[in-house]
């Protein structure tokens, strides 16, 4: 009998973008940033790490470097269903029971951030985990592009898992106090990603256009594990050029 899997880690890739044509195949450090985040899950050490890949250029950079592509349908509507019929197409036996959802712009993610994310699932009424950060930067609290999750995490010596209440782009809570910057990665239970791409786009989340606010709308658990840095997420040709410095590279 095969040993079970309990981690897998999906990162969707598409090559659909508008502001940044081509993003995943664009060069940081001299390799493409699919192959960069890539190699940020593997350093995790967190579990089997697949490339969910509605493209088969993807595909093929990643298989270059070693790296485990499945192709998915281009048509899927976001990337949790990427990840979703990929794990289908990889695992329909059903062995891995915790799935990491990391997206594939986020290249300068710290490694040990995928083992952060998984933690919250320790508590067996979880159904899905996410992360998020102080916001430091004053012009943040105002922006809309800035997710908001609004989860009583305490200052530095208190609480660093508490259950989201509620996802916002509006500055919230009100009152005196931090603001927690929501980051896109996730964590589910398999059969919590199995209801959560069973479900219809719910009003708040057309609203919001956030569509983990789906999952709370249908009851479902979310608990927010709190980290000190916000990665770069890439989306423009502005935010592309940030990275390359980070990685001091030109390209």
């Amino acid at each position: 009998m095969k040993k079970a899997e309990p981690v897998v880690i999906i990162i969707p890739s598409r090559l659909g973008s508008s502001r940044l044509p081509g993003k995943p195949l664009a060069k940081i450090g001299g390799v493409p940033m699919i192959v960069q985040v890539w190699r940020r899950a593997v350093e995790s050490n967190a579990g089997r790490v697949i490339v969910a890949c509605a493209n088969t250029e993807i595909a093929d950079v990643v298989q270059d470097v070693g790296g485990e592509a499945v192709l998915t349908s281009p048509d899927l509507p976001s990337g949790s269903d990427r990840v979703f019929q990929a794990l289908e197409k990889i695992d329909p036996g059903g062995m891995f029971d915790k799935i990491v959802n990391l997206q594939g712009d986020l290249p300068n993610l710290q490694p040990k951030t995928i083992s952060t994310v998984l933690a919250p699932l320790q508590d067996p009424e979880v159904d899905i985990a996410t992360l998020a950060a102080k916001i430091q930067d004053q012009e943040e609290r105002h922006d809309p592009n800035v997710v908001k999750v609004v989860a009583a995490l305490g200052d530095k010596n208190a609480t660093r898992i508490a259950r989201a209440l509620y996802f916002t782009r509006a500055v919230a809570p009100a009152g005196d106090g931090d603001l927690w910057h929501h980051i896109g990665v996730y964590a589910y239970r398999r059969a919590a990603l199995v209801k959560f791409v069973g479900l219809r786009p719910s009003s708040l989340e057309l609203r919001e256009k956030l569509e983990q606010l789906r999952a709370l709308e249908a009851g479902m658990r979310i608990d927010v594990a709190r980290v000190s840095d916000v990665p770069l997420g890439v989306d423009t040709p502005a935010d592309l050029a940030k990275v390359r410095h980070i990685f001091g590279a030109d390209e």
